[in-house]
C-alpha cells in the first residue's frame, strides 16, 4: 500500500523531543516556511481558480467550500472572511463540513469517513451550473470530501481540488487542481501544520484574487465592506479620507449619509452630490469603484 507523503516521519523530527524547545521551535519554524513556499508552484492553478470563483459570484452563483478536520477548518475560516472582508454575502458562500456544527465542537475522525452525510449536506444546498466548488483535502482522499467532489461535477459546477498529495483522486477527480506537495510533517500525519498553512495560504489568495477581480479592493483596501462596529467605522473613515482626498470630517459625514458602505462614501467624499448619485455611479461602472471615480472626476463642473 501506498503511504501518503503527508504520513511519512519528516527527516528533521528525528529526536524532536529530546531537543531544547528553542531548537525544537526553529525546527517547526523552518518547516511552516519550506511549506508556504510550495504555493509558488501553484500560482497558475490559484489564478485559474480565483477566475471561475469570481465568475460564479458576479453571475449570482455561489462559491460552496468543503472539507473535513483540518482541511475544512481551513476552508471555514477563509469562508467566514469573505462578508466582512469583501462584503460577500454568506449565503453566497456555503461551507459543508463534515459532522456539521457539532464537529467543530470536537472534531472525529469518523465523520471524514461519512459520504452518507455528504450526499445529505449536498441536498441541502441544491448545487448547480454556474456554482463553484472548492474541495479541501490534505490527503486527497477523505470520503467525506471525495463525495463532496462527486456530487459537484454531477450537478454540473466546477470543481477545484487543494490537495497536499500528487496523483491522489481529488486531484485527479477536479476541474482545477491545485497541488501544495508540502510533504512529509513534523509530527508524521498532523496536516494542521505544513498541510494546513499552504492550504491556507492558497484560499487566502483565491479569495483575495476574487476580491480584485470583482472590484472589491481598490489600491489596496476592502472598499466593499460596511462599517458596523468601532473598529470598521475607523477604518472606514481614514480609507474614505484617503481614496477620495477628504479630510476625516468629511469621511464621517459621507459615511453617515450611506449608512456605513464605503464605496458609495468614497464617491461622495469625492464630489459626488448625494447618495444616490454614487450609487448611480457605481451602478454604471458595474461596482467598481476606479471607472466610478473616474467618471465622477470627467463630469463637467
Amino acid at each position: 500500500m501506498t503511504i501518503a507523503s503527508t504520513e511519512i516521519r519528516h527527516p528533521a523530527a528525528q529526536g524532536l523531543q529530546t531537543l531544547p524547545p528553542e531548537r525544537a521551535a526553529a525546527l517547526l519554524a523552518e518547516a511552516q516556511v519550506f511549506a508556504a513556499a510550495r504555493v509558488q508552484a501553484a500560482i497558475p492553478a490559484i489564478t485559474a481558480a480565483a477566475e471561475v470563483v469570481a465568475r460564479a459570484i458576479e453571475g449570482g452563483h455561489r462559491l460552496v467550500y468543503a472539507g473535513a478536520g483540518s482541511s475544512g477548518l481551513m476552508a471555514l475560516a477563509d469562508a467566514l472572511e469573505l462578508p466582512g472582508t469583501f462584503g460577500i454575502p454568506a449565503d453566497r458562500a456555503p461551507v459543508l463540513f463534515a459532522g456539521g456544527a457539532a464537529a467543530l465542537l470536537s472534531l472525529t475522525g469518523a465523520a471524514e469517513d461519512d459520504p452518507a452525510g455528504a450526499a445529505s449536506d449536498l441536498a441541502a444546498i441544491h448545487l448547480g451550473p454556474g456554482d463553484a466548488v472548492i474541495c479541501v483535502s490534505a490527503s486527497g482522499g477523505v470520503p467525506y470530501t471525495l463525495a463532496i467532489a462527486e456530487g459537484a461535477r454531477a450537478a454540473g459546477a466546477t470543481l477545484i481540488g487543494i490537495a497536499n498529495v500528487a496523483d491522489s483522486a481529488l486531484l485527479k477527480a477536479a476541474d482545477i487542481a491545485i497541488l501544495l506537495e508540502t510533504g512529509p510533517e513534523m509530527v508524521a500525519g498532523s496536516t494542521r501544520l505544513g498541510a494546513g498553512t499552504a492550504a491556507k495560504i492558497a484560499l487566502n489568495m483565491i479569495s483575495t484574487l476574487t476580491g480584485l477581480r470583482l472590484g472589491h479592493v481598490y489600491e489596496g483596501h476592502m472598499v466593499n465592506l460596511v462599517a458596523d462596529n468601532v473598529k470598521l467605522r475607523d477604518r472606514a473613515a481614514r480609507m474614505v479620507a484617503e481614496l477620495s482626498g477628504s479630510d476625516l470630517g468629511a469621511a464621517g459625514g459621507a459615511l453617515g449619509e450611506t449608512d456605513g458602505a464605503v464605496k458609495p462614501a468614497i464617491l461622495i467624499a469625492a464630489g459626488a452630490e448625494d447618495r444616490g448619485a454614487a450609487e448611480a455611479l457605481l451602478a454604471a461602472a458595474g461596482g467598481r469603484l476606479d471607472p466610478a471615480l473616474r467618471a465622477l472626476r470627467a463630469e463637467p463642473g
